[in-house]
């Protein structure tokens, strides 16, 4: 089972129109270019998916419009997370996952959880759900880091919790998951410009926010680094190197939302607190991404 979630999976946007409403038709389209582009799973209603400005209405909709577009080609993964344990369980219980392999659940954000709060918090969650679940461990967004010992106590324990998308970007803190973990527990990237050296040190794949404008390219870096080609991998990271920096200089999903505008994919909007990124930095991803050659 597992299987599915290894290789690259892409935090797919949410594509808006100008009047802020989902842009289903690029929606449509953005599916078609990361399922043809190759990629081995969809994640939907991220942080990359602006989800928490979504209500729960859109959430299903989007959903909804996502798993019958695909047709059962990819595996499709739904982020369920946030900081009320109670409000996740009663979304998980009222969702419609059909056509729905995992959920991702981001570590609960702004009330900063003991380690113990966060076990018990995802025990409480897989107490719920029938779906696996892969953690999400992003501590530069949430204030929180769950260290190594609470990942793998889940990991041990609960056999739903299947993977852990590691965002810490602290190696040393991966090794020791990747040490003591089941042996189907996968350990997923969430940094698309540290896959390569995490692929190096073992890591299963990737949940990227470049895969979104590049799925053919950072799925053939993915995939020769899984198999342990790295020359030829390392010649596609250091030609994308510089667009990824430059996709985060002004936040996420700004950037990406931009770069896709710029192939033509979406409109550039996006819902607020969050704004498009500035003139420079656009013209800077144009620039890039108009001499970009793999």
């Amino acid at each position: 089972m597992t299987k599915k979630f290894t290789g690259l999976g892409v935090a797919m946007v949410t594509p808006f129109d100008s009047k802020g409403n989902i842009d289903f038709k690029s929606v449509s389209r953005l599916l078609e270019h990361l399922i043809g582009g190759g990629v081995d799973y969809i994640v939907l209603l991220g942080t990359t998916g602006e989800s928490v400005v979504l209500n729960e209405e859109e959430k299903n909709e989007l959903v909804r419009y996502a798993v019958k577009q695909n047709r059962g080609r990819v595996s499709i993964v739904v982020g369920m997370g946030g900081n009320n344990t109670t409000a996740i369980i009663k979304s998980i219980k009222q969702f419609d996952f059909q056509g729905v392999d995992a959920i991702l659940s981001v570590t609960p954000y702004y009330n900063k959880p003991t380690q113990k709060g966060l076990e018990l918090h995802y025990r409480a969650i897989a107490s719920e759900c029938r779906l696996p679940i892969i953690l999400y461990n992003v501590p530069g967004r949430t204030g929180v880091n769950m260290i190594a010992e609470t990942t793998l106590k889940l990991a041990h324990e609960v056999p739903n919790i299947v993977a852990i998308k590691e965002a810490s970007g602290n190696l040393i803190q991966q090794s020791f998951i990747l040490r003591e973990r089941p042996h189907d527990f996968l350990v997923i990237s969430g940094d698309d410009a540290l896959v390569l050296p995490q692929l190096a040190l073992g890591l299963d794949g990737v949940i990227s926010v470049v895969g979104n404008a590049f799925p053919k390219e950072f799925s053939k870096l993915v995939k020769l680094a899984l198999a342990g080609n790295f020359t030829h991998s390392r010649e596609i990271h250091l030609k994308l190197i510089e667009i990824i920096e430059n996709l985060f200089v002004e936040g996420n999903p700004g950037g990406i939302k931009a770069a896709l505008n710029i192939l033509g994919l979406i409109e550039n909007n996006l819902r607020l607190p969050l704004a498009p990124i500035s003139e420079s930095t656009y013209k800077k991803l144009y620039k890039l991404i108009s001499n970009f050659s793999v």
